[in-house]
């Protein structure tokens, strides 16, 4: 199975955090070193329209075929037609078709390599035309409240009959923590979505699916890796 890897170079939370160095490596290097790593990914692929990133992805052992045009480089650019692009970039120059293939972000460090074999023999064994992974949502959807200009709260209205109810008695919700998403190529050309009537959610731990997105994420990472706790599996 195809891994892409997508990594623009433009970063407004934390600039250049797909090669800001994690415990001595660039981010982006525990996802390439934990695609490697997976028995059931056969090629990784870095797609960026940086040449730092694109240098950096090609001295931990990932192919970068190419520089992402920047019109799919921009905040407001799809991921869908990053994907697509690069999908197809594939098939044409190796004469090769790709069915399903899997996305690995590279902001979820502590996703590894025992995880992406896990995910995909899920998917294989429920036939099920996308895989999603997913953590446990830190609090009932019913607790969410908006604020107005005068600070009064309003329930959000996400299950709000729930509202009241203790943890325990809610049901359990679960959010994508962005680590591995495997799709399916003409669902999303023709759907431009991730999500079908039989899209399988996999389970991960929380301290597997930190998603860095702020500082205080990076830290938080970073603390964990010092653990010592994520050596990877096979």
């Amino acid at each position: 199975m195809l891994a892409i890897i997508p990594a623009r170079g433009g970063s407004k939370g934390i600039p250049g955090k797909n090669i800001k160095e994690l415990c001595g490596k660039p981010l982006i290097a525990y996802t390439i070193e934990a695609a490697l790593d997976a028995q059931e990914i056969d090629r990784v692929v870095v797609t960026t329209d940086s040449k730092e990133i694109a240098e950096a992805a090609l001295r931990y052992g990932a192919e970068v075929p190419f520089l992402r045009p920047s019109h799919l480089a921009e905040d407001n650019s799809s991921a869908v037609d990053v994907y697509l692009h690069a999908v197809e970039f594939l098939e044409k120059r190796d004469g090769i078709r790709i069915d399903k293939f899997a996305v690995l972000l590279p902001t979820a460090p502590l996703r590894d390599a025992y995880e992406i074999d896990r995910a995909v023999r899920t998917m294989k064994k429920r036939l099920c035309t996308t895989l999603v992974s997913v953590s446990e949502a830190d609090v009932p959807a019913s607790w969410y409240y908006q604020m107005n200009e005068d600070m009064i709260i309003k329930n959000a209205g996400f299950d709000s009959d729930n509202a009241i109810k203790n943890r325990q008695m809610n049901c359990q919700y679960y959010v994508p923590n962005g680590a591995i998403y495997i799709l399916d190529y003409q669902l999303l050309k023709r759907e431009r979505t991730y999500y079908t009537d039989d899209t399988v959610g996999y389970v991960m731990a929380k301290k597997k699916s930190v998603d860095i997105d702020t500082m205080d994420d990076f830290e938080y990472a970073e603390y964990l890796l010092k653990q010592k706790t994520f050596g990877r599996r096979k």
